[in-house]
């Protein structure tokens, strides 16, 4: 089991989790726009996203947590001229999210809201969510193609590319969202590349210390 520690600013991450006892944490359609609509309000402030993708029972994302600098100017603590960094005292006493607690309090937010909704009681997910650090631009690129693929691994469908509930196709067709969707393609080149990455590439042992446990 990889070991647990608090995510840093300014660093890349594969998050995922699952449900308690491998249950469902996604009962129906309206379930994963929720779930999205709360990442964008606890999530999008505190990182860069760059891929993701929602299943049954489990998530995944490859993320960029915010550097503090990044936090404050985006609280719009300076102003859109100015060139000179953040001053430090303004970086001691201004509120800064941590990230670690802000995804605890994300998936306690979408646990409660479920449990109300479905009439439930207890833990939704398991007890902590995974965090691995990527620590290269080539592992980046397997990691996207992986998360994108996962439907087609557990056999929520026989293509993933006809899986709506993941960032491919935003990233595919270069649509409009809170992704990354420059800078993924920038990685992969091209879309061409991108597509040919995700059809032509199969061995997730090359990022095997990425993945985790990851569920069936």
């Amino acid at each position: 089991m990889e070991k647990l520690t608090p995510l840093e600013y300014g660093k890349y991450y594969h998050i995922y989790n699952r449900g308690i006892n491998r249950q469902k944490i996604f009962f129906e359609e309206r379930n994963y726009h929720f779930f999205l609509k709360r990442y964008a309000q606890y999530i999008h402030p505190i990182v860069d996203t760059y891929a993701y993708c929602l299943l049954g029972n489990h998530f995944h994302f490859l993320v960029r947590i915010k550097t503090i600098e990044e936090q404050l100017a985006q609280q719009s603590l300076t102003s859109d001229n100015e060139s000179e960094s953040i001053p430090l005292q303004i970086l001691k006493t201004a509120e800064v999210m941590k990230p670690t607690q802000q995804f605890s309090n994300f998936f306690n937010s979408y646990a409660k809201a479920i449990n109300k909704s479905y009439n439930r009681t207890g833990s939704l997910f398991e007890k902590h969510f995974g965090r691995i650090q990527v620590d290269s631009d080539q592992y980046f690129m397997y990691l996207v193609t992986y998360i994108h693929r996962n439907p087609q691994k557990h056999g929520f469908v026989k293509d993933y590319q006809t899986y709506p509930f993941s960032s491919y196709h935003a990233i595919r067709h270069q649509k409009n969202s809170r992704l990354k969707v420059a800078d993924v393609l920038d990685w992969f080149s091209n879309v061409p590349n991108f597509e040919n990455c995700h059809t032509s590439w199969h061995n997730e042992q090359q990022i095997a210390h990425l993945i985790g446990n990851d569920f069936d």
